[in-house]
């Protein structure tokens, strides 16, 4: 630990949106920051690929739970407006496109879901619409209280009766798919408020029922896009960390961690070009398996050779293309189901292929911000979802296996033609537009090989490891390292998990975490940070009318109940980590062993 009277040290790895967030939180509560980044650019996957006066954002560009963006930048004393970051509201949300030639809007305006659902299941479809959307706000508000902002550093946090009391009603043992069959009676409908589970790197097959949350932010509070493209936000938490004085070096790869000598206190880092450099932590925002088998000291350790037998989630076919003029049939946000839609999601996550008709996404981003392309012309991205690689290129400590998955060796060119292909004729028969691939003057392109080998995913997995069960909460890999001191991690593999809101939100529990291992203070604990919905502000008090008067025993559980759960919960996690198993019974057809849902 640093001296009284010298700031105390850390370096951030990776300048990601978690590592870039962390850097600026640290710099608040009086650490001296070096951010290092092996890249030329800041933002990670969340960067964007510039040609010619086209704008394509490399990874995502939805955003989803502003709040938890409004959280970050209040925390750091600032907004998003001030630090000039400008929201676009998407209207629709989505357009899908259906094999049989029909489609179906998806939006966040009331009238246009009733006119759409009741066009498809009945005058009684709307109502059934609002109880799925009054289950997925609950488990919207429930994970956003007792997940997003709370850490789970060991089993028996999963005990926390906060937790326990609405375990069930989160419906974590249920399938997405299973849950929105309960409610829409057509497969039309299952398909359109299912494919979401994509976002997570899911099947929705497979994806606990409570990722339903993120469908209900989408249809309760929109679908926003910053002007100048995602990276807009990570750019403007860039300015607050350069203003603290964090000290942001690209092109700077870090090779491996140092320790003291009993490898029990990190000490530093080296870079591959050799410097070293000291400090009192580190925060590791690199892929975490990457990290485990590459860059912290005994990388051949079981636990680091664990993470690679994990589950992953997808990776993907990414193209960015030029056009010569726009497409008008093309919304900002676009999805092409499959007609087999399980058959799809089954070849890319339980054989880690690629569907032979796939299911993709399509966004215009010049549709809704017009500096994204030349005036007249559209930029244009697709991303298809493929199985992640079947071996790790990156890990130090990889060896060849058998089984499903795609090979770095294998013929990439043919198979991106061949993708290339499937999406341009989709694109055309579905939507009726003109002949789409003499429009493209300029293609960019991502693979598994290259989302690999550019940002060190591993295995080329886009959104790190899978979300199933036991692979959230405090069965996810640790924001800490459990045997050397003063080494933490922050990014999609850790606890909270993936996508940039839900790391934003993992960027505040791991610094709270560093914070209150020191014994420092939290700066803006005092403040009023966490956003939150619930009508006048308290203390305001103009009018009897507007005190709130909550219901008494409106919960869940009973405290007997809720100690009977835990009970439970003990039991079937000593199971589970005893055997080493789990078990998953797909009551849609896919019964057998493997990890998953209990």
């Amino acid at each position: 630990m640093a001296s009284a009277d010298k700031k105390p040290t850390a370096i951030v790895v990776g300048a990601g949106v978690g590592g870039i967030a962390t850097a600026a939180r640290l710099s608040k509560a009086g650490y001296s920051v070096t951010v290092l980044e092996k890249n030329s650019f800041t933002g990670g996957r969340c960067s964007l690929i510039n040609h010619s006066g086209y704008r394509f954002d490399q990874g995502p560009s939805l955003l989803l739970l502003p709040k938890l963006f409004q959280e970050t930048f209040h925390d750091l004393s600032t907004s998003l407006e001030a630090e000039g970051v400008h929201l676009l509201k998407c209207d629709p949300n989505y357009n899908l496109w259906f094999g049989d030639g029909e489609s179906f809007e998806l939006s966040s305006d009331t009238s246009v879901m009733k006119r759409e659902i009741e066009k498809w299941e009945g005058k009684d479809g709307f109502e059934r619409y609002l109880a799925w959307l009054a289950e997925a706000h609950r488990h919207y508000e429930i994970s956003v209280r007792e997940v997003l902002h709370r850490n789970f550093t060991s089993v028996f946090n999963l005990l926390r009766p906060s937790f326990l009391r609405h375990l069930v009603a989160l419906h974590p043992f249920e399938s997405i798919y299973s849950r929105a069959a309960k409610y829409f009676w057509t497969e039309r409908l299952r398909r359109v408020f299912t494919f979401g589970s994509m976002y997570m790197g899911m099947s929705p097959f497979d994806a606990p029922g409570t990722y339903s949350l993120l469908q209900y932010t989408e249809l309760a509070e929109g679908i926003w896009y910053p002007v100048g493209g995602f990276h807009a936000v990570v750019a403007a938490v860039v300015r607050i960390c350069e203003r603290s004085g964090v000290n942001i070096r690209l092109n700077a790869a870090v090779s491996s961690i140092l320790t003291s000598q009993d490898g029990k206190q990190v000490t530093g880092v080296q870079l591959s070009s050799g410097e070293q450099v000291s400090a009192d932590l580190v925060v590791i925002n690199a892929d975490l398996v990457y990290a485990y088998n590459n860059l912290i000291p005994n990388s051949s350790s079981s636990y680091a050779k664990s993470l690679q037998k994990r589950d992953g989630s997808c990776s993907s076919i990414s193209f960015y293309w030029s056009l010569s003029q726009t497409v008008p049939e093309l919304k900002t946000h676009n999805i092409f189901l499959a007609d087999e839609y399980r058959e799809s999601f089954d070849s890319i996550f339980d054989r880690q292929g690629i569907p032979d008709e796939p299911s993709f996404y399509v966004n215009v981003p010049s549709r809704v911000d017009p500096t994204a392309a030349p005036e007249g012309k559209d930029a244009i991205v697709v991303l298809v979802p493929v199985g992640h690689l079947l071996n790790s290129a990156t890990s130090n400590t990889s060896k060849a296996t058998s089984g499903p998955g795609l090979l770095p060796e294998q013929d990439w060119d043919s198979i991106v033609s061949s993708a290339r292909k499937t999406i341009i004729s989709t694109i055309e028969s579905r939507t009726g537009c003109a002949p789409l691939e003499s429009l493209i003057i300029h293609e960019e392109l991502n693979t598994p090989t290259s989302w690999e080998s550019t940002f060190n995913l591993d295995k080329g997995s886009i959104l790190g490891l899978s979300h199933s069960f036991f692979n959230v909460l405090a069965f996810r890999p640790k924001t800490k390292h459990p045997s050397i001191s003063g080494v933490y991690f922050v990014g999609a593999s850790t606890h909270p998990g993936t996508g940039v809101p839900i790391v934003l939100a993992g960027a505040k529990i791991t610094t709270e975490q560093i914070l209150n291992d020191r014994g420092i203070p939290i700066p803006w604990e005092s403040q009023d940070s966490r956003i939150r919905d619930q009508g006048v502000k308290q203390g305001k008090r103009t009018s009897q009318l507007d005190v709130l008067k909550r219901r008494e025993g409106a919960v869940f559980l009973s405290d007997m109940g809720i100690l009977a759960l835990a009970a439970l919960v003990l039991v079937l996690v000593l199971a589970y980590v005893n055997s080493g198993l789990s078990v998953t019974w797909d009551w849609e057809g896919k019964k057998g062993w493997g990890t998953g849902r209990v």
